[in-house]
């Protein structure tokens, strides 16, 4: 009857750019929609900066692969499947993610794709839709299921809204102050506590 709806990035594994950045020491990839608003805009300047600096899906995910689940995600992700069903909704791409999915026991996760060249050359992205976390809780709620989701940044606040309940996870000063509906957690624990409150209130 219920599902848990989690991001990814900043939620149960590092940001993977900002991580990237840090580990290629190539500091223009730290760039995000705060930057740079404009989404696809964005997209093509990491996907130039990849190509300038030689970097293919191989290499990338190699990088990936070093940065690891943040500590404790692995436990807390346990212990939502013990009690829910669980899908991982994000916005990243399932050629980035997978090094991490396998490190966390290989949740569902709903994403997007990359487009990648014989040679391995990331040369473009296809969103699977738009608002596709939105959409998701939508379509669960029409098949009878109750959510509670989790994220921790602005473009999670769409899939919070249309959840039974939405929970926000350490997230930014300025998503505390635009959507005080939202409890706000910043451990684990903390996170456990909200999801069974949510629970509670959604089955009485």
């Amino acid at each position: 009857m219920l599902i848990a709806c989690l991001d990814l990035e900043g939620v149960l594994v590092p940001e993977i750019w900002i991580g990237v950045a840090e580990r290629t020491g190539i500091e223009s990839l730290r760039a995000t929609t705060r930057d740079i608003p404009d989404y696809d805009v964005l997209m093509r300047q990491r996907l130039r900066i990849l190509d300038e600096h030689g970097i293919k899906i191989d290499q990338f995910q190699a990088v990936i692969g070093q940065m690891g689940p943040l500590e404790g995600a692995r436990e807390f992700l346990s212990w939502l499947k013990e009690r829910y069903q669980v899908v991982i909704l994000s916005d990243t791409f399932y050629e980035f993610a997978a090094p991490l999915m396998r490190q966390l026991g290989d949740p569902t996760l709903f994403c997007h794709n990359l487009e990648i060249e014989p040679d391995g050359r990331i040369a473009g992205y296809r969103l699977r839709m738009p608002d596709q976390k939105r959409a998701s809780v939508r379509a669960f709620h029409d098949i009878a299921f109750k959510i509670i989701a989790a994220g921790d940044s602005y473009n999670d606040t769409t899939m919070l809204s249309e959840a039974d309940r939405g929970i926000l996870y350490r997230p930014p000063q300025n998503v505390i102050d635009e959507f005080p509906q939202f409890p706000v957690t910043t451990d684990y624990e903390q996170l456990r506590a909200a999801f069974l409150e949510a629970e509670a209130a959604i089955l009485g």
